[in-house]
Formats: C-alpha cells, sequence, structure tokens
C-alpha cells in the first residue's frame, strides 16, 4: 500500500540559471527556424561557460536561418534573460555556431512517403500527468516553487535590480492522507548586486514566498533558507556551465510523476520526446479536469519511423470513475497519437517554444497565439460522456 502521510520536496530554477539559458536560446532557436518554415527540422543543443555560447547540433528548414542569424537570436535570448555582467554579457560573448544539416537517415525515417506517414523522430516513452493539488492540476511542491521564481523575475524585469538572473528555489510540503497541507520548508538561491546583506537578500525574497504559498503555509523560521551559502554574486555561466536539457524534472512535474528521460527544450515538434510528452500532458489534464479521475499518469511509447504510439498506458491511482481500458480506447479516439496527429491536433508546427524555457512547460495558461496549446481543456465535455 502507498504512504498517505510523507514530505514531498520540488524545486525550480529561473531563466538565468545557467542550464535554463542555454534551454531558452536552444529554444529561441527553434521557433526562428519555425517562423521561416512551419515544417523545419531542429535540433539544436547550445552550451554556455564564461563569456562563451556554443551551439551545435542539426537542422533542415529555410536557408536565410544562417549562422549569423542563429548567433543574433543567441545574443538576444541572453539580453531578455538580462546578462550583463563581465563574465557573461549579451554583446560581449564569444557564440560559436557548429550547426549542420540533418542527416538523411535520420530524415527518411521521419519523412511521410506515398506508403508511410510521418514517423516519430526517435524511440523513446513519454509521461502525462495531473492531479487535484492545484487549479493548474498540477503537484503543488513544483507549482509553488516555480511561481517564486517567476514572480521574483517579473520583480527584476520591472526594475527590482537588488536580484541577479541566476535563482533555484526548493519547496517542501507536508502530505497527509495523499493531499498537501502545509509548508515545512522552502530553500530560495539567488543572485544578488554586490554590497547586498544576506539578511537584506532575506527580507527582499520573504513577501514572494508568502504571496505564492496559501494562507498559514509560511514554514517555520529556521526552515526558511534564503542564500544559505551567503554570498551569491557572481551567478549563471560565468559561475558553473550549463547545458540544453539538464533540468527535465524541473521541466516537467517536479519528481511527482516518472519522467521518460527525453529533454524537450532546442527539438522541432516531429521530435516526440517532446510533443508526445506535451500530448501526454493534454490527455491526462482533461482526464482530471473531467472528474474521471484525482491523478492521472499517461505513457505514451514510440520507435522511430513508426507512426503509431506502440504503447498506451493509464494509471489513475485507483481513482477512476470509468474502466481504464476504455478511457484508453476513448482517449486514441479522439486524439491521433501519431507524431503528424499530436502536431495538427494542438497546432505545434508554430514559434512558440522559447517562452517554455523556464517555470515549467505545464501547468501554465494557453495563449491566444496558441502557445502552451497542451494545456486546454477542450475534451472534458466529450468525456464527462463517459461517466
Amino acid at each position: 500500500m502507498s504512504q498517505r502521510d510523507y514530505l514531498f520536496t520540488s524545486e525550480s530554477v529561473s531563466e538565468g540559471h545557467p542550464d535554463k539559458v542555454c534551454d531558452r536560446i536552444s529554444d529561441a532557436i527553434v521557433d526562428t527556424f519555425l517562423a521561416a518554415d512551419p515544417y523545419s527540422r531542429c535540433g539544436v543543443e547550445t552550451l554556455t561557460t564564461t563569456n562563451h555560447i556554443t551551439l551545435a547540433g542539426e537542422v533542415r528548414g529555410s536557408s536565410s536561418i544562417t549562422a549569423e542569424v542563429m548567433e543574433e537570436v543567441a545574443r538576444q535570448a541572453v539580453k531578455d534573460i538580462g546578462y550583463e555582467q563581465d563574465g557573461f554579457h549579451w554583446k560581449n560573448n564569444k557564440v560559436e555556431v557548429l550547426v549542420h544539416e540533418q542527416s538523411v537517415d535520420i530524415a527518411q525515417g521521419v519523412d511521410s512517403g506515398e506508403d508511410k506517414d510521418e514517423g516519430a523522430g526517435d524511440q523513446g516513452i513519454m509521461f502525462g500527468y495531473a492531479c487535484k493539488e492545484t487549479e493548474s492540476l498540477m503537484p503543488a511542491p513544483i507549482a509553488y516553487s516555480h511561481e517564486i521564481l517567476r514572480t521574483m523575475a517579473e520583480a527584476r524585469h520591472g526594475g527590482q535590480n537588488k536580484f541577479g538572473p541566476d535563482a533555484k528555489s526548493q519547496v517542501t510540503l507536508k502530505y497527509v492522507d495523499g493531499r498537501p497541507v502545509g509548508c515545512t520548508c522552502v530553500v530560495v538561491s539567488t543572485q544578488h548586486s554586490e554590497g547586498v546583506s544576506t539578511d537584506e537578500v532575506r527580507e527582499l525574497v520573504r513577501p514572494f514566498v508568502e504571496n505564492v504559498l496559501p494562507e498559514g503555509w509560511m514554514p517555520p523560521e529556521n526552515e526558511f533558507y534564503v542564500n544559505p551559502t551567503g554570498r551569491f554574486v557572481i551567478g549563471g555561466p560565468d559561475g558553473d556551465a550549463g547545458l540544453t536539457g539538464r533540468k527535465i524534472i524541473v521541466d516537467t512535474y517536479g519528481g511527482a510523476a516518472p519522467h521518460g528521460g527525453g529533454a524537450f527544450s532546442g527539438k522541432d515538434p516531429t521530435k516526440v520526446d517532446r510533443s508526445a510528452a506535451y500530448a501526454a500532458r493534454y490527455l491526462a489534464k482533461n482526464v482530471v479536469a473531467a472528474g474521471l479521475a484525482d491523478y492521472c499518469t499517461i505513457q505514451l511509447s514510440y520507435a522511430i519511423g513508426v507512426s503509431k504510439p506502440l504503447s498506451v498506458f493509464i494509471d489513475t491511482r485507483g481513482t477512476c470513475k470509468v474502466d481504464e481500458h476504455k478511457l484508453s480506447a476513448a482517449l486514441q479516439e479522439m486524439v491521433n497519437l501519431s507524431p503528424r496527429g499530436i502536431r495538427e491536433h494542438l497546432q505545434m508546427n508554430r514559434p512558440i517554444y522559447a517562452r517554455t524555457a523556464a517555470y515549467g512547460h505545464f501547468g501554465r495558461t494557453p495563449d491566444a497565439d496558441g502557445g502552451f496549446s497542451w494545456e486546454k481543456t477542450d475534451l472534458v465535455d466529450q468525456l464527462k460522456g463517459l461517466l
């Protein structure tokens, strides 16, 4: 029997965290290619370190997207985040572009033809999850961790110049009978200006935590940690190298649900690491939003070059109000889970990915231009018909 009373912790990292800088640059490259050609292929990784950015990977798309264009996109992404430090500056960084054409061997497996539909860009397993812990149907620890950092970044962009771009948060919640009932610990580490004391940083951070947590949930003072190592002036890629795709648990459910292992950023929607994970979240969220279950985990699996999913698995922790086999069949009738079907249903061939690079790919509000389309709950009425 699963444990019902426990503590659970999730973390988030800000847009200025070294790995998130890389995710942002990689996704900005994806958006640039999709804006020029909606059917572009893109798999771009980014490495950052002191005053240096390297782009590597493979693409297929408009010839107008040159190495010079990609360099400028990378610089603009860093500028938007807010890096103008001696050791990492959007204008002064060296940018190395090592991006080449997509392998013809990979392309032939993905491309559609007379006798085959478009295939998956790689093999793999992807998970989606939803639960009733928050209004966004996300696990509460990761939702609060993201929101603390997102609101701090909003204040920084609005002129609160004592914060730097690099930050991390961690929230521990107490669960009773499987439901969160309070917060036992919060950790926030944030880059700050020279000359700002640890006590001052603590009091600057406090209202952001208080405004995010439910009333009465603020942890004891001795369990509220702000910059526990003390000074944090040198941050971002100048303090620690960054790589695309190293924060996959931050990107998803904070460890509250399984992860297939594939990163999202830098990949166009033919890559099921990204598109199928989004589709699995979309389906799971609609199941919970329709009141069919309190929890829903969905696993999809694919083989490179094969259009249909090899398996569709659903687990509702025994809370489902209909037969799970019936639910699985119904979901597959509602949404074509081939790579092409997912892309078309969620309208994913658009430049909507740079905004996903920080504060989570899930639990966000759908945008008018189609961003976060996988967060829509437009299957609810159909699903309620199963009851």
